[in-house]
C-alpha cells in the first residue's frame, strides 16, 4: 500500500483528500503544518508528499526545498495560486507537479499515480529512499526526469537540452538496461530530426553525457555497448 503524506493546514480540504485517498487504498497520514510534516517524514517515510503552500508556520516553497534535501520521493505542490511565476518557483525548488485549488480528486489520483511509476522506475523496493544520520540531510536523486513537463533534473538542476536531446534521454530513460544499436536510435529519433544518422547520435550522446554525468569519461547512466551501441543504467 503507497504511503501518502499530506500536509495541509485547511481542515475541510485536508479530510476531503484524507478520505478519499483512504478510499483509493492508499495509507494516509496528514500534518497540519511544516513542523508536523518533517517530522512525519522521517517517522512515516512516504511514498508521495502533498504539500500545500500556504502553512502556518513555513512558507511554501522553503518547505519543499527542505523536504526535498531530506527525500526524492516525489512532491506535489497544492496551492490556490495558479500564477505562472509561483509555479516556475516551486519546481525550481524541487517540486514534481503542481495541482491548483480547487481540483479534481480523480485528476489528483491519477497524477499521483503516474508520479509513483516513475519514481519506483528509478528506485527499486531493496534501495532505501530516505536516510537522516546526525541530523544530515541526503541531497535527491542525481537524475529525475519530468516527462510530462519535458524537463530533466540532474543533481536537483533543470538542465537545458534541444528537443532531439530530451527524446533521446527519453527513450533510453524508460527502457533501461535495454542495449540499443545506433540505427534503433536513428530510427526513433527520424520523425524529430531529419538530419540523424550515426555521427549525430554520437554527438547527442557526448552532449548529454556533458550534461548529465559527474565524469563524462566515465559515465555512469549512458554506458557504451561495444560494437552495438548504447543503454542507460539506473
Amino acid at each position: 500500500m503507497d504511503r501518502v503524506l499530506l500536509i495541509e493546514d485547511d481542515d475541510i480540504i485536508g479530510e476531503m483528500i484524507c478520505m478519499y485517498l483512504k478510499e483509493e487504498d492508499f495509507l494516509v497520514l496528514r500534518s497540519h503544518n511544516g513542523q508536523e510534516g518533517l517530522a512525519a517524514l522521517r517517522e512515516f517515510e512516504p511514498d508521495l508528499i502533498l504539500l500545500d503552500l500556504n502553512l502556518p508556520d513555513f512558507e511554501g516553497t522553503e518547505l519543499c526545498t527542505s523536504l526535498r534535501n531530506i527525500t526524492p520521493v516525489p512532491i506535489i505542490i497544492i496551492s490556490s495560486d495558479s500564477r505562472v511565476s509561483e509555479k516556475i518557483e516551486a519546481f525550481t525548488v524541487g517540486a514534481d507537479d503542481y495541482l491548483c485549488k480547487p481540483f479534481s480528486m480523480h485528476e489528483m489520483k491519477a497524477r499521483i499515480q503516474a508520479l509513483l511509476r516513475r519514481f519506483k522506475l528509478g528506485h527499486p523496493p531493496e534501495t532505501p529512499r530516505l536516510h537522516v544520520e546526525h541530523k544530515v540531510t541526503v541531497p535527491a536523486m542525481d537524475l529525475n526526469i519530468n516527462l510530462e513537463k519535458r524537463t530533466l533534473y540532474v543533481r536537483g538542476e533543470s538542465i537545458e537540452m534541444t528537443f532531439s536531446e530530451f527524446e533521446l534521454i527519453r527513450l533510453l530513460y524508460e527502457h533501461p538496461e535495454r542495449v540499443y544499436r545506433r540505427e534503433d536510435l536513428i530510427n526513433a529519433l527520424r520523425g524529430f530530426d531529419s538530419y540523424i544518422n550515426d555521427r549525430a547520435i554520437d554527438v547527442h550522446i557526448t552532449n548529454l553525457r556533458r550534461k548529465i554525468e559527474v565524469n563524462p569519461k566515465e559515465p555512469k547512466y549512458i554506458k557504451t555497448v561495444w560494437g552495438v551501441g548504447y543503454k542507460f543504467v539506473m
